[in-house]
């Protein structure tokens, strides 16, 4: 005997959204899932460029996107991609939405012929959300920055084997862009609840990834530097700029002005650092004036309730061998040909967490003793995808 004709009738909840690329320029097909892990194979992203159908270039070819799906399997990377797109079972074709387009769809109701489902209301909410995950937090590990209600059906009697009903969130405001980190995610979420009496909901979730276009910053100098060890090694490094978008290129110079050590070698990584927890805005501002000198790597930061990830997605080996007084090393970055997915900057959000980019310029003696010296870098998009 079930409560209400809901306990055994199988009922289920699909959420479907409207929209496609073809029919609004605010939604924007995406070749995979976005993720915080790094690609194994840094030639993933150039083995299928994104192209279009002979036939009309203006077009994007979506038919080839759906046929050419590789779904990650048990004990394979989800950052590994072997196909022109990556969709996964749960989620479909992966689009990303502006942060201006309306979310519109519909959701579906399904009951086995000749059942029926009382229920005390159908909900749909809207969710944006800030889980925090592992990290540290002040009794809840989750703040949800929107959320709206709608009511789809109120309460009664459900008859029909399949029931759709639509769904329309206009003018929202998406204040932040959609992030999937290590320790803390930005998600949003349409939520379909179906309330029943003396039993917990029905409630089923659909992810949506929302992307933010920014401008040019305003003011975007160059990165120029001296830093050394006194009396033993003085270079002075040089970035063309501090803001990059996240397909740009990072151009600049290293000049040795005074070498009296036996270098080996000298590298170049971009480091995203996560951190996230209460009162991450203070932990950004204590950080954000280094000492300009070369240093041994070590942890900082110093605060128990602060949980910080430094992650190295690159690393490129820009000079060989020993150099000399006035020997200059030219540095040329493509941030498109990172295997992993950049995000824009993320300063201190909702004083939860924050994510930033840094360049690590390295130097290793023939000791194998390691020199570092660190640079922010603020990114930003540019375009979608």
């Amino acid at each position: 005997m079930s409560f209400f004709g809901l306990g055994g009738t199988g009922l289920k909840v699909q959420i479907k959204l409207a929209g496609s690329p073809e029919t609004s320029n605010g939604i924007i097909p995406l070749d995979h899932y976005p993720s915080w892990k790094v690609r194994k194979n840094p030639f993933a992203v150039l083995r299928y460029p994104h192209a279009k159908p002979d036939n009309d270039p203006a077009i994007p070819d979506t038919q080839s996107v759906v046929s050419d799906i590789t779904t990650p399997t048990m004990g394979t990377p989800d950052s590994l991609y072997n196909g022109a797109a990556h969709v996964s079972a749960r989620h479909g074709p992966v689009y990303a939405y502006s942060a201006e387009e309306d979310i519109e769809g519909e959701v579906t109701i399904l009951l086995p012929p000749g059942k029926k489902a009382d229920h005390l209301g159908i909900k749909v909410q809207f969710i944006g959300r800030i889980d925090m995950g592992a990290a540290a937090h002040e009794g809840r590990p989750r703040y949800d920055f929107i959320s709206l209600a709608k009511e789809l059906v109120p309460p009664g009697t459900i008859y029909q084997s399949k029931s759709v009903f639509p769904f329309h969130f206009r003018n929202i405001e998406k204040q932040h862009e959609s992030y999937r980190g290590r320790n803390v995610s930005v998600r949003y979420l349409i939520k379909v609840a179906v309330e029943r009496k003396f039993l917990p909901p029905i409630q089923k979730e659909h992810e949506l990834i929302v992307q933010i276009r920014s401008t040019p910053p305003p003011v975007n100098e160059p990165i120029k530097m001296e830093v050394g060890i006194e009396e033993c090694l003085h270079i002075e490094f040089e970035y063309e700029r501090r803001c990059y978008h996240l397909h740009d290129v990072i151009l600049g110079k290293i000049n040795f002005l005074l070498v009296r050590i036996k270098i080996k070698h000298m590298e170049l990584a971009v480091i995203r650092r996560e951190t996230s927890g209460e009162g991450v805005a203070l932990s950004s501002t204590a950080s954000s004036n280094p000492a300009a000198s070369l240093t041994v790597p070590h942890d900082s930061t110093g605060n128990n309730n602060i949980l910080t990830e430094t992650q190295t997605l690159i690393k490129y080996e820009i000079m060989d061998g020993a150099p000399v007084k006035g020997e200059t090393i030219p540095v040329r970055l493509y941030l498109h040909g990172i295997p992993a997915d950049l995000t824009p900057t993320y300063d201190a959000v909702n004083n939860r967490f924050s994510v930033r980019y840094f360049l690590n310029l390295v130097l290793v003696d023939e000791e194998d003793r390691r020199y570092f010296k660190q640079q922010e870098i603020i990114l930003w998009r540019k375009v979608f995808g």
